[in-house]
């Protein structure tokens, strides 16, 4: 366990540092970005602790996800402003220690709660997950098929948004028609994949606690949730949009 905790320490300090920008912003938003970016802090680290043994592919899988994650995050972050759920979060910080509220119940907790979630990627890159084993060539499938859903999600959002005719509108086309989050979809589903390669050689399979938190993150806690509730109120034909479309897992739009 003496690695896993290395990795725990090393997120908490890495989400310590990030911290002061928000408190001279008084805006917490950029933490999204970082989320992504974490769990590369981590697969590498992991491959530190594994050496010649580690899963060096397996890092770049997680690369791949969350440079370009990441990127967009960021990206929206810089030209959409702060993010009114953290506006809100910070709306019932005590006066006055605005900072430690952020410092705790933002950016070290979400370092907690990533640690956690990273577990499979942990796992996987230490054991040296091989990509041959039937169970990981399943997981691979699940990560393209993730990672398609979340790119394409997030660029037919991207192009809604840039488009002024849109103001106001509920975007309801493209994957946007079969899913109201299909770039939340995506992502649960990426990481299952990468759970599955990280379980492939039959050990590791006390890390779904990952997969699963994610999951019940995007769906019920923090994810589609909070933003669904925040768009009943500034989209008027959102509650039409959410009588027809699936809620999570894709499927054809109801008639009538």
């Amino acid at each position: 366990m003496i690695p896993y905790l290395l990795n725990l320490a090393l997120m908490l300090g890495v989400m310590v540092l990030a911290w002061p920008f928000s408190v001279a912003r008084k805006d917490p938003s950029y933490i999204d970005a970082i989320w992504p970016l974490g769990f590369l802090v981590l697969a590498l680290s992991s491959l530190l602790f594994a050496g010649a043994d580690g899963a060096t592919w397996y890092v770049a899988l997680v690369a791949v996800w969350a440079l370009r994650l990441g990127h967009h995050l960021f990206t929206r972050w810089q030209h959409e402003g702060p993010d009114k759920r953290y506006q809100k979060l910070l709306e019932r910080s005590p006066p006055g220690k605005e900072a430690i509220f952020m410092l705790v119940t933002v950016f070290l907790l979400q370092g907690v709660l990533l640690w956690l979630t990273a577990l499979p990627i942990q796992h996987a890159v230490r054991e040296g997950a091989s990509y041959a084993a039937p169970a990981a060539i399943a997981g691979i499938v699940l990560f393209a098929i993730g990672l398609a859903f979340e790119v394409i999600g997030d660029r037919q959002l991207a192009a809604f948004k840039a488009d002024p005719a849109n103001k106001g509108q509920v975007m309801d086309t493209g994957l946007w028609r079969y899913t109201r989050h299909p770039n939340y979809f995506g992502n649960a589903v990426l990481f299952w994949g990468l759970w599955l390669i990280a379980i492939a050689d039959g050990d590791g399979w006390w890390t779904i606690i990952g997969p699963i938190f994610l999951t019940f993150t995007l769906t019920r806690w923090t994810g589609a949730k909070i933003l669904e509730d925040g768009l009943h109120e500034s989209r008027p034909g959102y509650a039409d949009y959410v009588a027809r479309t699936s809620g999570f897992v894709p499927w054809w739009p109801k008639r009538g």
